[in-house]
């Protein structure tokens, strides 16, 4: 099933962050460590957002033309709760503010989702997923 081998990239992506994250402002501010962890932010995201598709599509739901409304098909869907979308729906944002670099990137703010909040909203996510893929 590729929602699980989707789920286990997650998964490794997460342990992979974890093992490089600073401790506070100051190791985050160093070039290599913020550049690692934006990166694993990206790709954080865009295996949520290819995990969030690939159930989506094998629901047999309308793909959405945003992919923020992916997150409200699996709230729909019954697979992710409301606060847990409301959350990735701002990892998201926070993604595209890295990826695309939309004026000056908040080092603060950053290292505070990358620390505080990504890693926690994955492994709900992740949870999230195998209670509503296997529930009936």
């Amino acid at each position: 099933m590729r929602v699980l081998d989707k789920l286990e990239e997650l998964k490794g992506y997460v342990s992979e962050l974890e093992e490089i994250m600073p401790g506070n402002l100051q190791e985050y501010a160093d070039l290599k460590t913020k550049a690692a962890c934006e990166r694993y932010f990206e790709r954080i995201m865009e295996a949520v957002m290819d995990l969030s598709f690939l159930i989506i599509k094998e629901k047999g739901c309308k793909i959405p033309e945003e992919d923020k409304e992916a997150f409200d098909i699996l709230v729909k869907e019954g697979v992710i709760s409301q606060e847990l979308s409301e959350k990735l729906k701002d990892a998201k944002g926070m993604r595209n503010i890295i990826a695309h670099e939309y004026g000056k990137i908040d080092d603060e703010l950053v290292f505070h989702s990358i620390t505080e909040e990504l890693v926690e909203d994955i492994k709900s996510l992740i949870k999230e997923v195998r209670k509503g893929l296997f529930k009936k």
